[in-house]
């Protein structure tokens, strides 16, 4: 059963159907509050701005991405697949991400690669279409797909902050590895994508009681 996040209300069933579930998330909720839903757009500009912030803060990704977006305005892959590789350098990016972003033109212009069909695939099947493109790795993967495509069952396993927030939530010893966070979100399928939006609430929460304004996610 595919789920899709279009709408606040969407979110908000499925946590609360998570919750019922897995009482184990009760807590979680109960001190988060209700998450907002994460939004980005779709398509290619999506996933370029998303792989703009790979490995930077959100200030310097945010920054990149400003200048990369108006530089290209309307921002479509032929432009990029145009572009020379000094120009998007001078942007702010680098030789890894030009040659990525350059890749993903080239795949789109040759519809050997259909972004928006993705929302409709298996999450584990979209996320290994996506991770078969070079440079895009689980990461930029789960996280176009749950924020650009709102694919309920998205789970980004690799994401410190959800890790993190899993280990103290559940109680583990050790921050879970991404092997074992994906064998910790079996019972949240296929809700998987709600889930993560909790934990990342749930981080935020307790940066916040410690007196740290968090920029997970």
């Amino acid at each position: 059963m595919l789920v899709h996040f279009k709408t606040q209300s969407d979110l908000e069933e499925a946590i609360e159907t998570l919750v019922k579930q897995d009482k184990r998330l009760k807590p979680v909720l109960e001190l988060t509050g209700m998450p907002a839903l994460r939004q980005r757009e779709p398509g290619f500009a999506g996933l370029a701005a998303i792989v703009c912030g790979q490995q930077l803060s959100t200030a310097s990704a945010a920054a990149i991405w400003d200048r990369v977006s108006k530089a290209f305005d309307p921002f479509h892959h032929d432009a990029i697949s145009r572009a020379r590789a000094d120009r998007l350098g001078r942007l702010g990016l680098s030789a890894a991400k030009i040659k990525t972003l350059k890749h993903i033109a080239r795949e789109l212009a040759a519809e050997r690669l259909n972004l928006d069909v993705l929302a409709n695939e298996e999450a584990d099947i979209a996320h290994n279409t996506l991770t078969a493109l070079p440079g895009i790795g689980p990461w930029t993967a789960d996280i176009y797909l749950l924020f650009c495509l709102g694919h309920g069952d998205a789970w980004p396993a690799g994401d410190l902050a959800v890790q993190e927030a899993v280990k103290i939530g559940l109680g583990l010893k050790e921050r879970p590895t991404a092997k074992q966070m994906a064998a910790l979100a079996e019972p949240w399928r296929p809700l998987r994508g709600a889930a993560a939006h909790l934990w990342w609430a749930y981080y935020r929460t307790l940066k916040k009681r410690e007196g740290v304004i968090a920029g997970a996610g």
